[in-house]
């Protein structure tokens, strides 16, 4: 694969809201450290993603050490969050999949509900290791998930989206690219690939860090809601309907599992093992 490299990370403290970019990033068996520890629901305890509510897009969460949160949006006063008390859990529904999680306080439901203009409630995930496994029909026993969609991480390549813009800008919505990678919401980007290499990956290496590729992401409305305006368009999808579809899904970059823990930096060297 030559020289390909991680070009960028991005982890999602609470589901939904807008992505933080480190440098570095501890790998953990379900996911980036940080990574989709917290969700909103609604009354019916149903997760409430930017499917539902594109404005999630302009609300931030910052890590705070011990796992808490600084949530801030626009209009808002930024309101501390910290871990709740395992006390007692919550049963929520995230696509289908019943789980448990802990209640964070009532100021943070507020805060929530006031932003969006609906009654939500927000979530901590107490233990990763055992409240969610991951999609058995493409899991090993035990592998466990966050709140991320179904996998522990996704890796998206510049190439690829480099090739998807052009794909656009031939397209009857061309006023629409080029797109920006954070439509993609992405944990792991990699530079230094040719267009759509990662439909090959089966294992990869990122530094010392070893994932096995799961499948392929198929993608959702979320990839067309600006992330900077959370105003919703027709691109990707009218473009990826074309041109990447697989079976029943549009598909743009791949599901990682951890084979291993370790920390992953920007600049470490990304290398195909299978």
């Amino acid at each position: 694969m030559g020289n390909a490299e991680l070009h960028s990370i991005h982890a999602h403290p609470v589901k939904a809201f807008r992505a933080l970019s480190p440098r570095e990033a501890v790998v953990e068996p379900w996911g980036l450290a940080g990574d989709r520890r917290w969700v909103l629901i609604d009354d019916g305890g149903k997760v409430v993603t930017q499917r539902q509510q594109p404005r999630l897009a302009l609300a931030a969460a910052e890590l705070l050490p011990g796992g808490g949160i600084r949530l801030s949006a626009p209009g808002r006063e930024p309101l501390t969050v910290l871990v709740p008390q395992p006390a007692c859990t919550t049963p929520l529904d995230l696509f289908g999949d019943k789980l448990e999680a802990v209640l964070a306080d009532a100021e943070a439901h507020a805060w929530c509900s006031d932003y969006l203009g609906t009654e939500v409630r927000l979530l901590h995930m107490d233990d990763p290791a055992t409240r969610r496994p991951v999609d058995p029909d493409y899991a090993r026993p035990g592998e466990t998930v966050s709140f991320a969609d179904g996998y522990p991480l996704l890796v998206t390549t510049l190439a690829s989206l480099d090739a998807l813009n052009s794909l656009i800008a031939q397209g009857d919505r061309a006023d629409e690219g080029p797109l920006p990678m954070n439509r993609f919401r992405p944990n792991v980007v990699v530079a230094g690939t040719t267009a759509w290499a990662e439909d090959g990956w089966r294992r990869i290496g990122i530094g010392e860090v070893r994932f096995r590729v799961a499948k392929m992401c198929g993608r959702c409305v979320v990839t067309t809601t600006d992330q900077d305006t959370a105003q919703r368009g027709k691109e990707p999808l009218r473009t990826l309907g074309r041109h990447r579809r697989f079976g029943s899904q549009l598909v743009f970059g791949q599901n990682l599992v951890p084979e291993s823990r370790g920390t992953v930096r920007i600049g470490d060297p990304v290398t195909v093992l299978e």
